[in-house]
């Protein structure tokens, strides 16, 4: 008990409602993903499956993010999301998050997806990940989002840019997600988008 009121004090627990138990709360997710969790390897042909699912694409900046949305919402199962700095923002898979039992609160998923068109939210989330040193960056409940409706949502994004174009790629999912499995590739994805945008000079 002790162990849990410190860990509690230090940002790491937190609780929901005063007569329930304390839970993961930001910080605490974080330091499990980073530190705690293994990683799952992506196989040489997943990661050759990426690459081929989208190298049709690769010549023009539009259809190489439309799809890679798109590929990333199948592989993982969640909802995907591209952002870039000069304001566009791509979305795939928000059917997959209706297979969630979280997402059946309508209240929930109205929130959501009207936030997937706000163009000014996305651009801060875009510019908040460029200052940090993480090559992975994650948004854990009302904390991260900063409003209450979003308290059981979690996101993984990577960076991706070329001299002309920055952005990030990502998925949108329940706090419950697999992160072992997600984020090995948002990362692989993110870096191959990066390769692509540099070498097509997009």
């Amino acid at each position: 008990r002790n162990e849990m009121v410190e860990l509690a004090k230090k940002g790491y627990l937190k609780k929901n409602h005063f007569s329930s138990g304390r839970v993961p709360a930001a910080k605490g997710f974080r330091f499990y993903i980073k530190h705690l969790m293994k990683q799952k390897e992506m196989s040489t042909v997943d990661e050759v499956s990426y690459k081929n699912s989208v190298w049709d694409e690769r010549k023009e900046a539009h259809r190489l993010l439309s799809q890679a949305t798109k590929v990333l919402s199948q592989k993982t199962g969640l909802l995907s999301l591209v952002t870039t700095n000069l304001g566009d923002v791509y979305y795939s898979g928000m059917a997959n998050l209706l297979n969630e039992p979280e997402f059946l609160d309508l209240d929930l998923s109205r929130s959501l997806f009207g936030r997937l068109d706000e163009v000014t939210f996305w651009e801060k989330i875009l510019n908040d990940m460029f200052l940090l040193e993480d090559e992975i960056y994650y948004m854990l409940g009302e904390e991260d989002f900063h409003d209450s409706a979003f308290d059981c949502c979690a996101s993984v994004f990577g960076e991706f840019e070329s001299p002309k174009i920055k952005g990030i790629i990502g998925v949108i999912g329940p706090k419950r997600m697999s992160y072992d499995d997600v984020i090995p590739q948002v990362r692989y994805f993110s870096g191959l988008l990066s390769e692509i945008v540099k070498e097509q000079a997009l």
